[in-house]
């Protein structure tokens, strides 16, 4: 019972760790999506000042739940690294790329225009290899004797570029529904007129990749079809924060487009969770097949439970220092 307690609580930690990262690091994420379409110079470093003060303590939380999930269940690691390895290495490749156009681009003068590309082509790569990772998460690996038996790209289908493409549609939303936010002018209009598009873009992907499924994984056909349950009530409020968006955006609403993609999202990552729920490594590895000995999750534990309010203290603290609204010279 000990052990249940312990894993499930894990796997909550573990969980809202990934769902905050996506929340927060996928906007800023959004923001490089969006800069190659920017109606000018001064709109770039509008956006870019929005997310600069925050960005990289967004990713606290991929190295948090990263590191939670090799102390609480080693075999995920075992398993899915080797299968994902490539993928995984491309997605750090474009994050320090797009790291390192955020400390140089604005020094430069003569080349700011390869750091502009430094900045989109990482948040881009970044981007799609998240997607791909979490379709290849969908689809399974092939695994025997707790050992990854797949080949090296079994991770690269149809189906992952899809969730690839889409995560990147998604993120792109979030990210003009923040420069709504925090923008004003030129600026903010621009990402007014590209909101609605970028909804219809994610609404479209989403409901493909929800008739695909199925017909890939028979338990989550069988957990969504086979009888009715509450998991519906998941997709019934993300379509409504949909429409809260395309209503905000109408009334030319600063914060509720913002708020409600966060909504969007978060309701799209529960009915993953719902879909897949136990299985930590599909098809066959649930969280306590993977859980590492009782004595180990009590130990880490007694860490994350002091880390974790103080990330989100000083991640508050960040977000109420540098609310408001950007502009040119920074934030007003």
């Amino acid at each position: 019972m000990e052990l249940i307690n312990l894993t499930m609580l894990w796997a909550v930690i573990i969980g809202f760790g990934v769902i905050m990262y996506v929340i927060m690091d996928g906007f800023d994420l959004g923001v490089g999506i969006l800069f190659p379409f920017a109606p000018d110079e001064e709109s770039r470093d509008v956006m870019m000042n929005s997310v600069a003060p925050v960005w990289d303590g967004n990713e606290t939380w991929l190295i948090l739940g990263g590191a939670g999930l090799l102390a609480a269940f080693p075999l995920v690691y075992t398993i899915i690294l080797p299968a994902l390895y490539l993928g995984v290495f491309l997605m750090l490749a474009g994050l320090i790329f797009r790291g390192i156009a955020f400390e140089f681009r604005f020094k430069a003068n003569r080349n700011r225009h390869w750091w502009n590309r430094a900045f989109y082509l990482g948040s881009m790569l970044a981007t799609f290899c998240q997607g791909v990772v979490v379709g290849a998460y969908i689809q399974g690996f092939h695994v025997e004797n707790n050992v990854y038996a797949g080949g090296p790209f079994d991770w690269l289908s149809p189906f992952t570029v899809f969730t690839g493409l889409v995560m990147v549609a998604g993120y792109a939303l979030l990210g003009a529904t923040w420069t709504i936010l925090k923008s004003e002018g030129s600026t903010q209009e621009w990402a007014y007129r590209i909101t609605p598009k970028l909804l219809i873009a994610v609404l479209v992907g989403f409901g493909v990749i929800s008739l695909w499924t199925p017909f890939i994984d028979e338990y989550v056909r069988e957990r969504w079809f086979g009888h009715l349950t509450l998991f519906w009530v998941l997709p019934v409020l993300a379509l409504l924060c949909a429409w809260q968006i395309w209503r905000a955006v109408a009334n030319r609403s600063e914060g509720q487009p913002f708020v409600a993609t966060l909504g969007l999202f978060i309701f799209t990552y529960l009915g993953l969770i719902a879909s897949k729920w136990p299985y930590l490594v599909p098809p066959d590895i649930t969280i306590w097949d993977a859980a590492s000995a009782p004595e180990s999750q009590l130990f880490l534990m007694l860490g994350v439970l002091f880390v974790i309010p103080v990330v989100l203290g000083y991640t508050a603290w960040s977000y109420w220092v540098f609310r408001g609204k950007v502009r040119g010279g920074g934030y007003h």
